[in-house]
C-alpha cells in the first residue's frame, strides 16, 4: 500500500476519554465492522488526510509543512493497513468484506435481532418485565388498561428510536395509546436509515426476529406497494441489516400484542429529506418520494387491512459527539428544548412541509435524525393532527439527543 491515496469510509467520529487522554473514536454506523478505533492526537492529523486525494507522499509533505517533521512512508502505510484490516478504508479489501456480508444478509430467510442481547434482553422470560417497566409512573403513563373503547382510533404514532435504556417512558407514552385505541393488525413502520442509502426508500420482505418470535412482513402488501410506487424499492434492502430504528419498533409491537393479536409489519427505511435539504431542494423535487407515499395510500385502501402508521424517529443531536466544538451548556439545553417544541408544533398540526421548513430554517443545525420518517408519516396521514404526549432530552453535555412521543387520532 505505497502508491495509493488511502480513503476512509463514511464513519462516525466522536471524542472520548481513554486512559486520561481525550482521543477520537471511529465507529462504522453501517455495521460492516464492530471494531472501534481510538485515534490519539498524534495520529489524527495523518488520518484526516486519508481522503482519497492525498497520496502517501502528499501526506508526508503536508505533515512536513505543518510540523517540520518527516513521517516515514512505512509509518503511514502501517496506519493505513491497520485501518484497512479493521474495515475502515474504502478499499478492495473492504469491498470483499461488504459483498460477503451483504450476500449473507440477502440470502438469509429472516432479518436477525441485530441489537438483541445489548439494547434489550434476548431471554423471553425477561422481555416482559423489561418493557413493563417503561410504563411505570411517575415517568411512564401507567400500564395498558383497556380504557380505549369509545375514544378516537389511533391512526399513527411517532415513537423514539433512541436506545431503550434512555428512551424508556417515551416509548410507553406513544405505544400505550396505540395498544388501547388501535384495532390495527398491520403496522407500516418508517425508520431512519442512519447510514444513508442509494434510494429514498428501502423495503424488505424478511420477517424481523424478536425474543418473542418473528414479526412477519405482509409480503402481499409490500409487493403491491413496490409495484404501485414504480421504482426500485429493494435496491437498498441491505440497509435493514443493522439499522435499529425499525427493529426497536418491531420488538415493542411484538411485546405489546403477543398473545393478544396476530400482527404484521411493512418496514420502510427512509433517507431523502436531508438530501433535499443539503441540495437546496424541496422533497417533492424527487418524484420517487410522492410516488411511494401516494402508492402507500392506494395500497392501504385496496388491502382491506386495519392499518396504523409508525415513525421510529429521534429529534436533535448536538454536542461534541456529533461534531459541535463545545459541550452543551444548561442554557443551550433550554434553548434546544424551545426550538424542538416550536418544530413539534408543525408536527402536531400534521403539516409535513411546515415541519421540513422548520428544520431547513437553520440548515438543520440540530441534526434532526428523524427528518425523513416523520415527514413521510405526516404526508401519509394526509394532514391528520397529532398530540404531543412526551418530549424528553438525554442531557449528556458531550452528546445530547432529544426525542418525542406524538399520537395521531383518526379523523
Amino acid at each position: 500500500m505505497t502508491d495509493f491515496a488511502p480513503r476512509l469510509r463514511p464513519l462516525e467520529a466522536f471524542p472520548v476519554q481513554h486512559e486520561g487522554r481525550r482521543v477520537l473514536a471511529l465507529r462504522d454506523p453501517a455495521g460492516y465492522t464492530d471494531a472501534i478505533v481510538l485515534l490519539p492526537r498524534v495520529l489524527l492529523e495523518i488520518v484526516s488526510l486519508f481522503d482519497g486525494e492525498h497520496s502517501i507522499a502528499d501526506i508526508q509533505a503536508a505533515i512536513m509543512r505543518q510540523h517540520g517533521e518527516l513521517v516515514s512512508r512505512e509509518r503511514i502505510t502501517e496506519i493505513a493497513d491497520a485501518l484497512d484490516e479493521q474495515g475502515f478504508l474504502d478499499s478492495p479489501h473492504f469491498a470483499e468484506r461488504r459483498a460477503a456480508i451483504d450476500h449473507a444478509f440477502l440470502e438469509a430467510p429472516t432479518r436477525p435481532a441485530a441489537h438483541g442481547g445489548g439494547a434489550y434482553p434476548l431471554d423471553p422470560s425477561e422481555i416482559h418485565a423489561f418493557f413493563d417497566g417503561f410504563f411505570a409512573p411517575p415517568e411512564g403513563p401507567g400500564p395498558v388498561d383497556g380504557s380505549g373503547p369509545g375514544r378516537p382510533r389511533v391512526a399513527g404514532i411517532i415513537a423514539p428510536h433512541i436506545d431503550f435504556h434512555r428512551g424508556r417512558s417515551a416509548y410507553a407514552w406513544a405505544y400505550r395509546d396505540l395498544a388501547e385505541r388501535s384495532d390495527a393488525d398491520l403496522f407500516v413502520i418508517f425508520g431512519t436509515s442512519h447510514t444513508g442509502m442509494a434510494h429514498p426508500f428501502a423495503l424488505t420482505l424478511k420477517a424481523y426476529e424478536s425474543p418473542l418470535g418473528q414479526v412477519p412482513v405482509d409480503r402481499e402488501f409490500t409487493n403491491a406497494l413496490a409495484k404501485r410506487a414504480r421504482q426500485d424499492c429493494f435496491g437498498s434492502e441491505g440497509a435493514h441489516r443493522k439499522e435499529h430504528s425499525i427493529e426497536f419498533q418491531a420488538v415493542f409491537l411484538r411485546y405489546l400484542f403477543a398473545g393478544r393479536r396476530e400482527i404484521a409489519i411493512v418496514p420502510i427505511l427512509a433517507s431523502f429529506a436531508h438530501e433535499a435539504l443539503v441540495g437546496g431542494r424541496r422533497v417533492d423535487d424527487d418524484p420517487r418520494i410522492p410516488r411511494l407515499l401516494e402508492a402507500l395510500g392506494e395500497t392501504i385502501a385496496a388491502s382491506g387491512r386495519r392499518v396504523a402508521l409508525i415513525a421510529g424517529a429521534d429529534l436533535a443531536h448536538v454536542g461534541p459527539r456529533f461534531g459541535d466544538p463545545e459541550p452543551v451548556s444548561p442554557a443551550e439545553l433550554a434553548r434546544l428544548g424551545g426550538e424542538d417544541r416550536a418544530m413539534l408544533e408543525a408536527v402536531e398540526a400534521g403539516d409535513a412541509e411546515a415541519f421540513f421548513d422548520r428544520v431547513a430554517r437553520d440548515g438543520d443545525r440540530r441534526r434532526i435524525c428523524g427528518l425523513s420518517p416523520i415527514y413521510a408519516l405526516l404526508r401519509a396521514l394526509g394532514g391528520t393532527r397529532g398530540t404531543l404526549r412526551r418530549y424528553a432530552q438525554w442531557p449528556d453535555p458531550e452528546g445530547v439527543v432529544t426525542f418525542a412521543s406524538v399520537v395521531f387520532d383518526a379523523t
